[in-house]
């Protein structure tokens, strides 16, 4: 199957703005406080949005504390759920605003001082929230689009009200 070069391109500008939002920013002082993602929800709340049972947060990459990730176990002829969750700095919150191809930036009120849902059309949505000086991404996996981006306000609620 031919692979259409506009929607790799928006992949992989997809790919690279993921990239550019985890990279830390100089100066040092920009650095995502508090610097544990998995300290940001409680599996049993992440469990109690998504009506499921989830695994304690896990630091998928061993040497950071910038992400973690909250999965289902698997099931027999069911997509894998998983939650994530992402410590950004706040350049990379502001950068994150900018629309690129294909992925669309939809703003919600309501959530922290700022937030706003990234939507790359085939990859998934994603919810960036600010509140105060934390800044972070959070991805639910596994559900129809309008599900998950339900779940990642929800969530972002559950971390706020902490």
């Amino acid at each position: 199957m031919p692979v259409n070069p506009i929607s790799r391109m928006a992949d992989l500008l997809f790919a690279g703005a993921i990239c550019l939002g985890s990279m830390p920013a100089q100066p040092v002082r920009a650095a995502p406080p508090g610097g544990d993602a998995c300290a940001m929800l409680t599996a049993s709340q992440v469990s109690m949005v998504l009506g499921l049972a989830l695994s304690e947060g896990e630091h998928p990459i061993a040497s950071s504390l910038l992400l973690c990730s909250w999965t289902a176990p698997a099931k027999p002829h069911a997509g894998l759920k998983k939650v994530s969750v992402s410590l950004m700095t706040e350049r990379a919150f502001e950068v994150g605003k900018t629309a690129l191809g294909d992925i669309a930036v939809i703003p919600l009120d309501a959530v922290g001082e700022d937030a706003y849902y990234t939507d790359a059309r085939g990859l998934g949505t994603r919810l960036a929230v600010k509140n105060g000086s934390v800044c972070l991404q959070i991805r639910v996996e596994g559900f129809a689009p309008g599900k998950a981006k339900a779940l990642e306000k929800a969530l972002a609620l559950q971390m706020l009200d902490r």
